[in-house]
């Protein structure tokens, strides 16, 4: 049976199927979500508010659990879309503003200008450039220091609650 889905700011609802991830949500409405882990619950690229309706969604496990707290911007009503399924109506959630950094090369096109939007570290969510700051070439060295995170590492003695 499907499962009404509401995405704020956007004031758009939809309907998923029950035991189906909020990233599906998200990308059936071309959403800008990076799933830069493939849906594994690894990185943050994927990461949203849960406004209402948490006990609609499946609880969280260890993985997501490790990946959360990673985060800087993480707070009580975090989720991953790639993690939460939805088991019933209700439920609201928002998107964090601002745009994930794809690549070096995006940076790099923007140095000197100012961030029309927050700019966000593509693993950990955390807000690189914010929004009407100066891009500086020290925005490329956080990027850069992403390459000696290595997530595998990271993770490796998660397991799935």
């Amino acid at each position: 049976m499907a499962k009404i889905v509401r995405l704020e700011p956007i004031a758009q609802e939809t309907a998923i199927a029950t035991n189906s991830n909020l990233l599906s949500v998200l990308l059936n409405k071309d959403l800008d979500v990076l799933k830069e882990c493939g849906g594994r619950g690894m990185c943050a690229t994927c990461h949203i508010y849960v406004k209402e309706g948490m006990e609609a969604l499946t609880p969280i496990n260890r993985r997501e659990q490790r990946t959360l707290e990673v985060i800087t911007t993480c707070k009580p009503n975090s989720r991953l879309a790639c993690q939460a399924r939805v088991m019933g109506n209700g439920v609201v959630v928002e998107l964090p503003p601002g745009m994930y950094i794809n690549s070096l090369k995006d940076v790099e096109a923007l140095i000197g200008r100012r961030a029309e939007q927050d700019l966000l570290h593509p693993i950990t969510g955390k807000v690189l450039v914010e929004a009407g700051k100066l891009i500086t070439r020290s925005t490329l060295k956080q990027i850069e220091d992403t390459n000696s995170f290595n997530i595998g590492a990271y993770f490796v003695q998660t397991t799935e609650a």
